[in-house]
């Protein structure tokens, strides 16, 4: 859905566009991830409890374990269709943003557009470049930049936090539940799943809120038009 407003452009960079609709898109599809984790928790919770049973030798739950198994690999597979869904709008969203924001200020970006992408699926600096291409979006679509200071960095920082908090514990638990063979230790592992998947919900919040703030500051700074930045001339919504 594009925004009906005009946009005036910025420096001659490149052309603004509008985020609403990818932002509203990446925010209800990041809504669907927590429903999806709040499935997976439900079903964490049976599985806990039956392999505690079993652990403490009721024999009896054998056929309920089979069942709480079918329902732990739909929840996987519901979870792993909602992230790859939600992953493809928000990189599409930050890559616009990304886009818009060099045009509110050319000059503030320590990484190259390629990398707003790229960052993502490289290892090792996937843990800090992707905060740092947000921080810089996020400062150049802040009110009053480039002269007066941005605004402050929390929703940014406690977004990156819970999401890399969230993804260690997720794959300490899958790596606990695949080793896992006794009852006991299937019991454990689950318990670790479902402490990743609770943080997987408050990451996907907290993400929710910076995709919501930042969309809306570079909306309001784009129909502020030249003020916001350097002069330009007039172009609409690509």
């Amino acid at each position: 859905m594009q925004s009906t407003h005009q946009y005036n452009a910025l420096p001659a960079t490149g052309r603004l566009r509008s985020p609403v609709g990818l932002g509203q898109a990446t925010a209800v599809l990041l809504g669907l991830v927590i429903a999806a984790d709040l499935f997976a928790l439900w079903a964490d919770y049976v599985m806990y409890d039956v392999t505690g049973d079993l652990a403490a030798g009721s024999l009896g739950e054998v056929e309920r374990a089979g069942d709480a198994d079918r329902l732990y690999n739909s929840a996987g597979y519901a979870q792993s269709a909602a992230l790859l869904g939600c992953a493809a709008v928000f990189l599409c969203w930050f890559h616009r943003v990304r886009v818009n924001a060099e045009v509110f200020r050319p000059d503030g970006h320590a990484k190259s557009r390629g990398w707003t992408i790229g960052a993502w699926f490289t290892p090792v600096v996937n843990f800090w470049y992707p905060r740092r291409i947000a921080l810089d979006i996020w400062d150049a679509s802040s009110p009053g930049t480039p002269w007066g200071p941005p605004r402050p960095h929390g929703p940014v920082n406690a977004w990156w936090t819970a999401w890399v908090v969230s993804l260690v514990a997720d794959r300490a638990g899958w790596q606990a539940y695949r080793k896992a063979d006794t009852a006991e230790e299937i019991h454990a592992a689950t318990g670790q799943v479902m402490f990743a998947d609770a943080l997987d919900i408050l990451a996907a919040a907290l993400a929710i809120a910076f995709v919501l703030r930042l969309t809306r500051m570079q909306h309001e700074k784009a129909l502020q038009g030249p003020t916001a930045g350097a002069a330009g001339s007039a172009a609409g919504i690509g």
